[in-house]
């Protein structure tokens, strides 16, 4: 495998931040920090692949000083380069109101995101006057997890996914951080070989796949490990450094 993808070049690096950018303090580290900076002296485009809302995400981009798109909320949302919102794709309030009756049913918490921010364990009573891009499920019992995942999968209405193995992630159907980079890709002349995406959960599988080479955090699922191209050190160990030295600046 590694001799296949030895040939790619790569243009564009998407990095998850959770479990992979980021370390268990919520930091970037200081080799993080130079190669990411290397890749983009190189004019390697850097882009923010991640669960999270731009809220939540954007002082880590403005910090790395990042003038490239982001894609958040695991697709729902891309923004450019000026932080200007070039796709939103919602998930239907009635599908939110549905999931929050599921979490209560099966003695659940929970979180979900609108456009303004994320709420945990509780939403408004107007829940169809918000935007909503995602709801997830936080289920430590694995019984009652799958039994949930189960019925989520029956309504045949989402993308399923996690950023731990102990939650579900419910996007609009078709919606995913690979469908997100597809769209940054084709607004800047890139092709999807072209691109390396790191990540370590369910959320970040399509993109791995998808990519040109797919790299797996150590610390990451089982199942992004099987479906990676290439298995780098954990986030408390550089893991996102070590990837773009071997692929990017080689």
């Amino acid at each position: 495998m590694e001799n296949v993808i030895n040939d790619v070049e790569i243009k564009l690096v998407a990095l998850d931040m959770d479990g992979t950018l980021l370390n268990n303090k919520g930091r970037i580290s200081q080799a993080n920090r130079e190669a990411i900076d290397a890749a983009k002296d190189k004019g390697v485009i850097v882009v923010l692949s991640t669960g999270r809302s731009l809220l939540t995400s954007r002082e880590h981009a403005d910090d790395l000083e990042l003038n490239s798109y982001l894609v958040t909320v695991n697709g729902s949302e891309i923004w450019d380069e000026n932080k200007e919102l070039v796709e939103r794709n919602l998930v239907n309030s009635e599908h939110i109101q549905w999931m929050w009756e599921l979490s209560k049913q099966h003695n659940a918490k929970f979180w979900a995101i609108n456009t303004v921010r994320t709420l945990h364990n509780e939403l408004p009573e107007d829940i169809h006057n918000w935007e909503w891009l995602k709801f997830g499920f936080s289920i430590d019992d694995d019984t009652t997890r799958e039994l949930v995942l189960n019925e989520l999968t029956a309504k045949g209405e989402f993308e399923l996914t996690n950023s731990t193995l102990k939650n579900i992630e419910v996007n609009a159907a078709g919606i995913n951080k690979a469908r997100g980079l597809e769209v940054v890709c084709s607004r800047l002349g890139i092709e999807m070989k072209n691109v390396m995406a790191v990540g370590d959960s369910r959320n970040d599988l399509m993109m791995i796949k998808e990519a040109g080479i797919g790299v797996a955090m150590g610390n990451a699922q089982d199942v992004v490990k099987q479906e990676a191209d290439w298995i780098t050190a954990t986030n408390e160990d550089d893991g996102v450094a070590k990837a773009i030295q071997k692929w990017v600046l080689r």
